[in-house]
Protein backbone atom coordinates (compact mmCIF):
# COMPACT_ATOMS: atom_id res chain seq x y z
CA UNK A 1 0.00 0.00 0.00
CA UNK A 2 1.46 3.25 -0.96
CA UNK A 3 2.43 6.02 1.68
CA UNK A 4 1.46 9.47 1.61
CA UNK A 5 3.60 12.16 1.93
CA UNK A 6 1.88 13.46 4.63
CA UNK A 7 2.07 9.85 6.97
CA UNK A 8 5.78 9.27 5.83
CA UNK A 9 6.96 13.21 6.90
CA UNK A 10 4.99 13.21 9.99
CA UNK A 11 7.54 11.83 13.26
CA UNK A 12 5.94 9.27 15.31
CA UNK A 13 4.02 10.80 18.31
CA UNK A 14 5.01 9.43 22.02
CA UNK A 15 3.05 7.25 22.43
CA UNK A 16 3.98 5.51 19.32
CA UNK A 17 5.91 2.36 19.80
CA UNK A 18 9.12 1.40 18.46
CA UNK A 19 7.04 -1.58 16.59
CA UNK A 20 4.71 1.28 14.94
CA UNK A 21 8.00 3.09 13.98
CA UNK A 22 9.70 0.49 12.28
CA UNK A 23 6.33 -0.50 10.21
CA UNK A 24 6.65 3.20 9.29
CA UNK A 25 9.88 2.71 8.01
CA UNK A 26 9.20 -0.42 5.77
CA UNK A 27 6.08 1.01 4.35
CA UNK A 28 8.30 4.02 3.18
CA UNK A 29 10.83 2.04 1.86
CA UNK A 30 8.53 -0.26 0.11
CA UNK A 31 6.72 2.84 -1.11
CA UNK A 32 9.77 4.40 -2.07
CA UNK A 33 10.96 1.17 -3.76
CA UNK A 34 7.82 1.29 -6.31
CA UNK A 35 8.63 4.65 -7.53
CA UNK A 36 12.32 4.42 -8.27
CA UNK A 37 11.20 1.06 -10.47
CA UNK A 38 9.40 3.59 -12.33
CA UNK A 39 12.53 4.99 -14.00
CA UNK A 40 15.39 2.20 -12.91
CA UNK A 41 14.66 -1.09 -14.45
CA UNK A 42 15.84 -3.82 -12.78
CA UNK A 43 19.22 -3.45 -10.35
CA UNK A 44 17.31 -4.58 -6.78
CA UNK A 45 19.87 -4.99 -4.88
CA UNK A 46 21.49 -1.78 -6.07
CA UNK A 47 18.62 0.31 -4.88
CA UNK A 48 18.17 -1.55 -1.60
CA UNK A 49 21.99 -0.84 -1.40
CA UNK A 50 21.94 2.54 -1.71
CA UNK A 51 18.74 3.28 0.14
CA UNK A 52 20.28 0.80 3.30
CA UNK A 53 23.27 3.36 3.76
CA UNK A 54 20.91 6.17 3.28
CA UNK A 55 19.40 4.87 6.31
CA UNK A 56 22.35 4.55 8.10
CA UNK A 57 23.91 7.82 7.25
CA UNK A 58 26.35 6.05 5.28
CA UNK A 59 28.12 6.80 1.65
CA UNK A 60 28.37 4.68 -1.21
CA UNK A 61 30.48 4.61 -4.01
CA UNK A 62 28.93 2.85 -6.91
CA UNK A 63 31.26 1.03 -9.26
CA UNK A 64 30.64 0.05 -13.03
CA UNK A 65 31.25 0.79 -16.39
CA UNK A 66 30.20 3.55 -18.12
CA UNK A 67 26.57 3.33 -19.21
CA UNK A 68 24.77 1.69 -16.64
CA UNK A 69 22.42 4.30 -14.89
CA UNK A 70 24.65 4.90 -11.99
CA UNK A 71 24.09 8.79 -12.44
CA UNK A 72 20.21 8.53 -13.16
CA UNK A 73 19.67 6.34 -10.22
CA UNK A 74 21.27 9.13 -8.08
CA UNK A 75 19.19 11.64 -9.31
CA UNK A 76 16.30 10.03 -8.82
CA UNK A 77 16.54 8.76 -5.41
CA UNK A 78 17.08 12.58 -5.05
CA UNK A 79 13.30 13.50 -6.12
CA UNK A 80 12.00 10.66 -4.49
CA UNK A 81 13.54 11.82 -1.37
CA UNK A 82 12.65 15.54 -1.79
CA UNK A 83 16.57 16.28 -0.83
CA UNK A 84 18.43 19.14 -2.26
CA UNK A 85 21.17 17.57 -4.92
CA UNK A 86 24.06 18.93 -6.14
CA UNK A 87 26.16 16.79 -9.22
CA UNK A 88 30.00 17.16 -9.55
CA UNK A 89 31.55 15.78 -12.86
CA UNK A 90 35.23 15.19 -11.69
CA UNK A 91 37.24 15.83 -14.01
CA UNK A 92 41.93 15.92 -14.10
CA UNK A 93 41.58 19.58 -13.43
CA UNK A 94 38.81 19.95 -11.11
CA UNK A 95 40.23 21.63 -8.30
CA UNK A 96 39.69 21.20 -4.03
CA UNK A 97 37.89 24.91 -4.06
CA UNK A 98 35.62 23.98 -6.76
CA UNK A 99 33.35 21.48 -4.68
CA UNK A 100 34.71 23.11 -1.25
CA UNK A 101 33.72 26.94 -1.99
CA UNK A 102 35.93 29.85 -1.89
CA UNK A 103 36.30 33.00 -0.89
CA UNK A 104 35.70 36.05 -3.18
CA UNK A 105 36.70 39.28 -2.67
CA UNK A 106 34.18 41.38 -3.47
CA UNK A 107 32.93 45.65 -2.91
CA UNK A 108 30.38 46.88 -0.88
CA UNK A 109 28.63 49.61 -3.47
CA UNK A 110 27.87 51.57 -0.15
CA UNK A 111 31.13 51.87 1.96
CA UNK A 112 33.45 51.73 -0.87
CA UNK A 113 35.61 48.78 1.13
CA UNK A 114 36.49 45.03 0.23
CA UNK A 115 35.82 42.18 1.64
CA UNK A 116 35.83 38.94 1.23
CA UNK A 117 32.59 36.80 0.40
CA UNK A 118 32.32 33.01 1.27
CA UNK A 119 30.49 31.36 -2.04
CA UNK A 120 29.83 27.60 -1.16
CA UNK A 121 30.63 24.89 -3.50
CA UNK A 122 28.17 21.72 -4.36
CA UNK A 123 29.14 20.31 -1.07
CA UNK A 124 26.58 22.44 0.56
CA UNK A 125 23.52 20.01 -0.47
CA UNK A 126 22.01 17.35 1.17
CA UNK A 127 23.04 14.60 -1.59
CA UNK A 128 25.81 14.93 -3.53
CA UNK A 129 26.57 13.38 -6.62
CA UNK A 130 30.57 12.98 -7.29
CA UNK A 131 30.61 11.40 -11.06
CA UNK A 132 33.28 9.12 -11.80
CA UNK A 133 35.32 10.88 -8.57
CA UNK A 134 38.55 8.59 -9.94
CA UNK A 135 38.73 10.52 -12.84
CA UNK A 136 39.93 13.29 -10.74
CA UNK A 137 43.93 13.84 -8.89
CA UNK A 138 44.34 12.85 -5.09
CA UNK A 139 44.22 16.33 -4.24
CA UNK A 140 40.59 16.23 -4.95
CA UNK A 141 39.50 13.91 -4.37
CA UNK A 142 41.16 14.31 -0.18
CA UNK A 143 38.87 17.74 -0.40
CA UNK A 144 36.00 15.04 0.10
CA UNK A 145 37.57 13.59 3.26
CA UNK A 146 36.27 16.06 5.68
CA UNK A 147 32.73 16.31 4.40
CA UNK A 148 31.95 12.56 4.43
CA UNK A 149 33.18 12.20 8.19
CA UNK A 150 32.58 15.02 9.65
CA UNK A 151 29.89 16.75 7.79
CA UNK A 152 31.33 19.97 7.18
CA UNK A 153 34.62 21.92 5.25
CA UNK A 154 37.78 23.72 6.42
CA UNK A 155 38.14 26.46 4.02
CA UNK A 156 41.09 29.20 5.30
CA UNK A 157 40.33 29.79 9.06
CA UNK A 158 36.58 29.21 8.82
CA UNK A 159 34.76 25.83 9.52
CA UNK A 160 31.15 25.88 7.70
CA UNK A 161 28.73 22.88 8.81
CA UNK A 162 26.92 20.87 5.99
CA UNK A 163 23.34 20.91 5.59
CA UNK A 164 21.67 17.52 7.44
CA UNK A 165 21.23 15.08 6.33
CA UNK A 166 24.46 14.64 4.58
CA UNK A 167 25.00 11.97 1.59
CA UNK A 168 27.79 11.52 -0.61
CA UNK A 169 27.14 8.90 -3.75
CA UNK A 170 30.22 8.32 -5.98
CA UNK A 171 30.41 6.55 -9.25
CA UNK A 172 33.77 5.27 -10.25
CA UNK A 173 35.36 3.77 -13.65
CA UNK A 174 37.14 0.20 -13.13
CA UNK A 175 40.74 1.11 -12.31
CA UNK A 176 41.40 -0.44 -15.62
CA UNK A 177 40.47 2.00 -17.98
CA UNK A 178 42.80 4.82 -18.91
CA UNK A 179 42.56 8.01 -17.04
CA UNK A 180 41.65 6.55 -13.71
CA UNK A 181 43.45 7.69 -10.29
CA UNK A 182 42.76 5.24 -7.81
CA UNK A 183 41.05 6.45 -4.71
CA UNK A 184 43.42 6.06 -1.13
CA UNK A 185 42.81 3.44 1.12
CA UNK A 186 41.30 6.33 3.98
CA UNK A 187 38.36 7.73 1.60
CA UNK A 188 37.82 4.01 0.71
CA UNK A 189 37.16 3.80 4.00
CA UNK A 190 34.72 6.37 4.39
CA UNK A 191 32.29 4.98 1.93
CA UNK A 192 29.92 2.68 3.78
CA UNK A 193 29.12 0.52 0.26
CA UNK A 194 30.88 -0.20 -2.41
CA UNK A 195 27.93 -1.40 -4.84
CA UNK A 196 29.33 -2.94 -7.85
CA UNK A 197 26.38 -2.00 -10.50
CA UNK A 198 26.49 -5.19 -13.09
CA UNK A 199 24.98 -5.51 -16.86
CA UNK A 200 20.87 -6.07 -16.74
CA UNK A 201 19.51 -9.05 -18.02
CA UNK A 202 18.62 -10.14 -20.98
CA UNK A 203 14.70 -9.11 -20.05
CA UNK A 204 15.55 -6.09 -18.15
CA UNK A 205 17.66 -4.65 -21.31
CA UNK A 206 14.57 -5.00 -23.56
CA UNK A 207 12.40 -2.91 -21.03
CA UNK A 208 15.05 -0.28 -20.99
CA UNK A 209 15.05 -0.27 -24.47
CA UNK A 210 11.34 0.66 -24.80
CA UNK A 211 11.54 3.13 -21.97
CA UNK A 212 14.08 5.44 -23.77
CA UNK A 213 12.91 5.34 -27.27
CA UNK A 214 9.55 5.98 -26.63
CA UNK A 215 7.77 9.11 -24.75
CA UNK A 216 7.81 7.31 -21.40
CA UNK A 217 7.89 10.31 -18.40
CA UNK A 218 7.15 9.40 -15.22
CA UNK A 219 5.84 11.32 -12.74
CA UNK A 220 7.47 10.55 -9.27
CA UNK A 221 6.24 11.44 -6.06
CA UNK A 222 8.47 12.78 -2.99
CA UNK A 223 7.73 10.95 -0.10
CA UNK A 224 10.47 12.09 2.40
CA UNK A 225 12.34 15.06 3.76
CA UNK A 226 14.85 16.06 5.42
CA UNK A 227 13.70 16.18 9.07
CA UNK A 228 11.44 12.58 8.25
CA UNK A 229 15.14 10.54 7.11
CA UNK A 230 16.80 12.12 10.41
CA UNK A 231 13.90 10.59 11.89
CA UNK A 232 13.77 7.68 10.36
CA UNK A 233 17.61 7.28 10.74
CA UNK A 234 17.03 7.41 14.90
CA UNK A 235 15.15 4.56 14.28
CA UNK A 236 17.48 2.19 12.43
CA UNK A 237 20.38 3.60 15.79
CA UNK A 238 17.20 1.84 18.29
CA UNK A 239 16.91 -1.73 16.63
CA UNK A 240 18.70 -3.98 19.47
CA UNK A 241 21.03 -6.78 18.46
CA UNK A 242 22.57 -9.27 20.31
CA UNK A 243 25.40 -10.16 21.63
CA UNK A 244 26.13 -13.01 19.40
CA UNK A 245 25.60 -11.13 16.30
CA UNK A 246 27.86 -8.67 17.34
CA UNK A 247 30.23 -11.60 18.14
CA UNK A 248 29.65 -12.75 14.33
CA UNK A 249 30.43 -9.50 12.62
CA UNK A 250 33.52 -8.78 15.09
CA UNK A 251 34.72 -12.87 13.68
CA UNK A 252 33.44 -11.74 10.03
CA UNK A 253 35.86 -8.94 10.27
CA UNK A 254 39.22 -9.85 12.31
CA UNK A 255 38.98 -13.17 9.91
CA UNK A 256 39.86 -10.45 7.27
CA UNK A 257 43.26 -9.70 8.68
CA UNK A 258 46.37 -11.61 7.43
CA UNK A 259 48.50 -12.25 10.40
CA UNK A 260 45.92 -12.37 13.14
CA UNK A 261 45.82 -15.86 15.53
CA UNK A 262 43.33 -18.15 14.26
CA UNK A 263 42.40 -17.01 10.55
CA UNK A 264 42.04 -18.49 8.08
CA UNK A 265 45.26 -19.99 6.39
CA UNK A 266 44.42 -18.75 3.00
CA UNK A 267 44.03 -15.30 4.45
CA UNK A 268 47.72 -15.31 5.07
CA UNK A 269 48.64 -16.14 1.78
CA UNK A 270 45.75 -14.19 0.21
CA UNK A 271 45.08 -10.93 1.89
CA UNK A 272 47.78 -8.13 2.20
CA UNK A 273 45.89 -6.57 4.83
CA UNK A 274 42.33 -6.34 6.13
CA UNK A 275 39.18 -4.53 7.22
CA UNK A 276 39.63 -2.35 10.31
CA UNK A 277 36.64 -1.50 12.65
CA UNK A 278 35.24 0.78 10.80
CA UNK A 279 34.08 -2.40 8.80
CA UNK A 280 31.87 -3.79 12.11
CA UNK A 281 29.93 -0.36 12.86
CA UNK A 282 29.14 -0.42 9.20
CA UNK A 283 28.23 -4.50 9.16
CA UNK A 284 26.10 -3.48 12.34
CA UNK A 285 24.65 -0.73 10.89
CA UNK A 286 23.85 -2.11 7.89
CA UNK A 287 22.00 -5.11 9.54
CA UNK A 288 19.84 -3.45 11.97
CA UNK A 289 18.37 -1.46 8.59
CA UNK A 290 18.11 -4.33 6.80
CA UNK A 291 16.15 -5.84 9.79
CA UNK A 292 13.80 -3.11 9.77
CA UNK A 293 13.32 -2.76 6.32
CA UNK A 294 11.85 -6.07 6.10
CA UNK A 295 9.70 -5.43 9.32
CA UNK A 296 11.51 -7.08 11.85
CA UNK A 297 12.85 -5.66 15.57
CA UNK A 298 15.63 -7.83 15.88
CA UNK A 299 18.68 -8.07 13.99
CA UNK A 300 20.32 -11.91 12.62
CA UNK A 301 23.69 -13.26 11.67
CA UNK A 302 22.08 -13.49 8.46
CA UNK A 303 21.47 -10.04 8.08
CA UNK A 304 25.33 -9.47 8.74
CA UNK A 305 26.32 -11.83 6.18
CA UNK A 306 23.66 -10.27 3.37
CA UNK A 307 25.87 -6.75 4.04
CA UNK A 308 29.37 -8.78 4.24
CA UNK A 309 29.98 -7.79 0.36
CA UNK A 310 29.48 -4.23 -0.50
CA UNK A 311 31.20 -3.75 3.16
CA UNK A 312 34.14 -5.46 3.11
CA UNK A 313 35.26 -5.75 -0.74
CA UNK A 314 36.51 -1.98 -0.84
CA UNK A 315 38.39 -3.16 2.97
CA UNK A 316 39.95 -6.08 1.79
CA UNK A 317 43.67 -5.71 -0.34
CA UNK A 318 44.61 -8.88 -2.11
CA UNK A 319 48.54 -9.67 -2.44
CA UNK A 320 50.22 -10.15 -5.92
CA UNK A 321 49.49 -14.10 -5.37
CA UNK A 322 46.01 -13.61 -5.04
CA UNK A 323 45.60 -11.54 -8.43
CA UNK A 324 47.64 -14.07 -10.38
CA UNK A 325 45.18 -16.51 -9.16
CA UNK A 326 41.97 -14.72 -10.22
CA UNK A 327 41.55 -14.27 -6.50
CA UNK A 328 39.22 -10.95 -6.14
CA UNK A 329 38.00 -9.70 -2.56
CA UNK A 330 34.45 -10.84 -3.35
CA UNK A 331 35.54 -14.67 -3.66
CA UNK A 332 37.42 -13.95 -0.35
CA UNK A 333 34.66 -12.95 1.02
CA UNK A 334 32.63 -16.00 -0.07
CA UNK A 335 35.13 -18.04 1.38
CA UNK A 336 34.88 -16.39 4.71
CA UNK A 337 30.93 -16.42 4.96
CA UNK A 338 31.18 -20.08 4.43
CA UNK A 339 33.94 -20.78 6.99
CA UNK A 340 33.22 -18.31 9.97
CA UNK A 341 30.26 -19.74 12.17
CA UNK A 342 27.59 -17.64 12.34
CA UNK A 343 27.03 -18.51 16.33
CA UNK A 344 30.94 -18.21 17.94
CA UNK A 345 32.10 -20.52 20.80
CA UNK A 346 31.00 -18.45 23.64
CA UNK A 347 27.61 -18.71 22.60
CA UNK A 348 26.90 -21.83 21.60
CA UNK A 349 25.69 -23.13 24.32
CA UNK A 350 22.89 -20.00 25.03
Amino acid sequence: MALSPAAVASPPTPAATDVDAVNQLARAYATMREELGKVIVGQEEVVEQVLTAMFCQGHVLLVGVPGLAKTLLVSTISKVLHLGFKRVQFTPDLMPSDITGTDVLEEDHTTGKRVFRFVKGPLFANMVLADEINRTPPKTQAALLEAMQEHRVTVGERTYELPEPFFVLATQNPIEQEGTYPLPEAQLDRFMFMTVVRYPTATDEIRIMKQATTNYRPELKPLLDGPAILNLQNIVRRVPVADHVYAYARDLVRATRAGEPGVPAYVNELVQYGAGPRACINLIMAGKARAILQGRVHVTTEDIARAAHPVLRHRIMTTFSAEAAGMTSDKIIDRLLADVAKVPEGHRAA
